[in-house]
């Protein structure tokens, strides 16, 4: 059984498939065209399929009739790929570049598209897979916490049994040579937390900024302070990351408003760095607040935990990319990075790994090339075939060896 070969065989189609996802990107939990369009991909598979009720979620249950398969208390992988876009405007100059402003600028399209090519190759050789898979198709990665809605709603039990593994990945527009696959034993990316800070002063005239309390000012300093409260109150070596990314405040440039407010993406390696933020972010900002007679309220709220891959799963998923794409494609990443996935909450449950695949257009460079999440950011379509194949094998692999009585 070769599915790469058989990989290969779909690529003209899944290129399609992409492009097709891509013109038409759709923002957290509520995906109805893609959610169709899944549907309509996977007709004709013989797949036990439902869908959300809190999302417009898929999820597919393939029964693999090898003969190896315990019918009794069959083994289950699920294998997970995100769906959702960004409100990102692209401007990329593709021709089947999004109109809508919404952009596939972080990959899911890749990504949906490679878990469908998976399913037909599971589809194709399901006389050779001894266990179940479920496939999860996941709206609302983005910040929509949609792993964890799916969990609420029985994804990990959609087989009849909790599933025994997990499998999901990642494509990157830069970082990484294109097709080259790459993760690492334990901590693999960061937890994140949202930060909103309103910032209440007294409204006045700009000329005579003494007569008001400026709330500009004092979150200028705030953020400022902020991001050198992280090299003083963290240990270098469990670190975290504060980023702006909003600010409002004021209507005219020559009047003092009596709010401002900014909101901030947080990330960090540990729980105990998260509590610690907790603490040293609304210490901050009440010192910063109270030395400009000014007061500050602070939300701080835990949106994805850290993500943490199984070792032997990771060695498995290491192994697997080796020897069906090539010694050469898969690297251990060194560093964990400081992304964050909803994915995590899959890990934290099931023992599993979640890869990295490089998709770097050809003719740039991994370390200038645009980021995920950048209106420039584009994908090579040729690692479709790459990231089909791997899926599959990740779930026939694990089901043979479940079947040899391995439990790990």
């Amino acid at each position: 059984m070769d599915l790469h070969d058989d990989a290969r065989s779909l690529q003209d189609e899944l290129v399609r498939l992409r492009r097709d996802l891509h013109r038409e990107p759709e923002i957290g939990l509520d995906l109805p065209r893609t959610q169709e369009r899944v549907l309509r991909e996977l007709d004709g598979l013989g797949l036990e399929v439902s869908t959300g009720t809190g999302t417009t979620s898929v999820t597919a249950v393939l029964r693999g009739e090898g003969t190896a398969r315990d019918s009794a208390r069959p083994r289950t992988v699920l294998l997970r790929a995100d769906m959702d876009a960004l409100p990102v405007a692209e401007a990329t100059g593709l021709d089947f570049a999004a109109t809508n402003g919404a952009m596939h600028a972080c990959g899911h399209d890749l990504h949906t598209t490679s878990l469908v090519g998976a399913a037909r190759l599971l589809h194709t050789h399901r006389d050779r897979i001894n266990g179940d898979v479920v496939l999860m198709f996941q709206p609302g990665e983005e910040g929509w916490d949609g792993a964890g809605v799916m969990l609420l709603e029985g994804v990990l039990d959609a087989a009849g049994r909790r599933a025994d593994a997990a499998y999901g990945l990642h494509v990157f527009s830069s970082m990484l040579p294109s097709g080259q696959f790459a993760s690492r034993p334990g901590t693999l990316m960061s937890a994140s937390y949202r930060l909103l800070v309103t910032v209440h002063g007294e409204g006045g005239h700009g000329s005579m900024p003494h007569r008001a309390k400026d709330p500009i000012s004092a979150t200028a300093a705030m953020i400022t302070a902020l991001q050198t409260m992280v090299t003083r109150r963290l240990d270098i070596f469990d670190p975290a990351v504060i980023t702006v990314g909003v600010i409002r405040g004021g209507t005219k440039r020559n009047v003092i408003p009596a709010t401002a407010e900014f909101e901030a993406t947080v990330r960090c390696f540990s729980d105990a760095a998260g509590a610690l933020l907790d603490t040293a972010i609304r210490e901050t900002i009440d010192g910063v607040a109270r030395a400009h007679g000014v007061t500050a309220d602070v939300v701080f709220e835990s949106e994805y935990p850290v993500t943490v891959t199984d070792v032997d799963e990771t060695a498995f998923g290491a192994e697997v990319v080796r020897e069906t794409i090539g010694e050469q494609y898969y690297t251990e990443l060194p560093n964990p990075v400081a992304g964050s996935e909803d994915f995590s909450r899959v890990l934290a449950e099931v023992p599993g790994t979640f890869l990295g695949l490089g998709a770097l257009m050809p003719g740039l460079e991994p370390d200038t090339a645009p980021n995920n999440h950048s209106p420039y950011a584009d994908f090579d379509p040729s690692v479709l075939s790459r990231a089909a194949t791997v899926y599959a094998e990740l779930a026939v692999r694990r089901l043979d060896r479940f079947a040899e009585g391995a439990t790990r």
